[in-house]
């Protein structure tokens, strides 16, 4: 049973890295199964995108391109930098639907995703993730070896900021109910504060679980080699695709929910959400008036700041 200073599932007050984190798997566990289901359903659409991207590269169960193929393989990157974003998107908008209920308990309002401008949003977030790995595009075909060690350099950058900071388009969609256009405005704002913590937990949250990921498949790939030899590389491609699809299943809800309580973080840490949503439970009324966007008129008692 939670105590007063914890009503929901969630601690009511700003979290530490590594608090995010496991808020991340918190917040999973509340809709395990359809969160899981939909993750199973958006990774095998983004492998059946990816499949025929994979033959046109001519790519192998190691990851390599055929002879003279570096620019369908950078098609095939830039193709999963957005699906990659647009998948763990729309996961994390709904994950942000059983936020408020995570935060204050079962008779918190609920909250339904608004599809048509999360799909909207998400899109946006996935174009621009792909914008990153334009280097992919123009670098390794006239460079070979040497740009495609420039187009990973520039691309992991122009990554790390596009995704860092666009993470909480789909919660402030959803949750803070705003169009697609304030959503990402919403989203640079608020990942940009206090030292772009926000960006940076994103950014790290998606590195642990790139870690595993990569270990999960490596683990597989390198099972099934022992007792099996593929004979040709589209039936290496339906093997990496399956052996992602799995992974994916598990990873991209997680990494969406991370999304969510992110966005619950850093508006406990500069609007002071969970002040508000204190006093709304100490009076027995509504959190709705507690959970809105903060107006720019609004005094600093109400839109309060923690200051950490």
């Amino acid at each position: 049973m939670h105590d007063h200073a914890q009503p929901g599932a969630l601690p009511l007050r700003p979290l530490t890295t590594g608090e995010v984190l496991d808020a991340a798997i918190t917040l999973l566990r509340t809709r395990l199964g359809l969160l899981l289901g939909l993750g199973f359903a958006l990774a095998l659409a983004e492998q059946i995108v990816l499949f025929p991207l994979r033959r046109l590269a001519d790519l192998d169960i190691n990851y390599l391109p055929g002879t003279d193929l570096l620019g369908p393989f950078g098609v095939l990157v830039v193709a999963g930098m957005g699906t990659e974003a647009v998948c763990i998107g729309l996961l994390g908008g709904v994950a942000a639907t059983q936020a408020p209920r995570a935060l204050l308990g079962d008779t918190a309002p609920g909250r339904a995703v608004r599809f048509a401008p999360l799909a909207v949003a998400v899109t946006v977030v996935g174009t621009v993730c792909a914008a990153a790995g334009w280097a992919f595009l123009v670098l390794p075909v006239p460079l070979q070896v040497a740009g495609l060690i420039l187009a990973f350099l520039i691309t992991v950058c122009l990554w790390a900021l596009a995704y860092g900071l666009l993470g909480l388009v789909a919660p402030a969609v959803v949750l803070d109910r705003l169009g697609p256009g304030a959503a990402v405005l919403r989203s640079l704002r608020l990942a940009s504060r206090n030292g772009m913590r926000t960006a940076l937990v994103r950014v790290l949250g998606y590195l642990v679980w790139l870690l595993v990921r990569l270990a999960l498949t490596s683990a597989a790939l390198f099972a099934l080699s022992l007792a099996y030899t593929s004979p040709s590389t589209t039936v290496d491609a339906i093997i990496l695709g399956a052996t992602w699809l799995l992974v994916h299943a598990v990873a991209y809800p997680i990494l969406g929910c991370l999304d969510t309580a992110l966005h619950l973080d850093i508006r406990m840490r500069v609007e002071g959400l969970d002040i508000a949503l204190r006093r709304q439970l100490k009076r027995g009324v509504s959190a709705e008036g507690a959970l809105a966007v903060p107006s720019r008129s609004q005094p600093p008692a109400v839109a309060g700041v923690h200051g950490r």
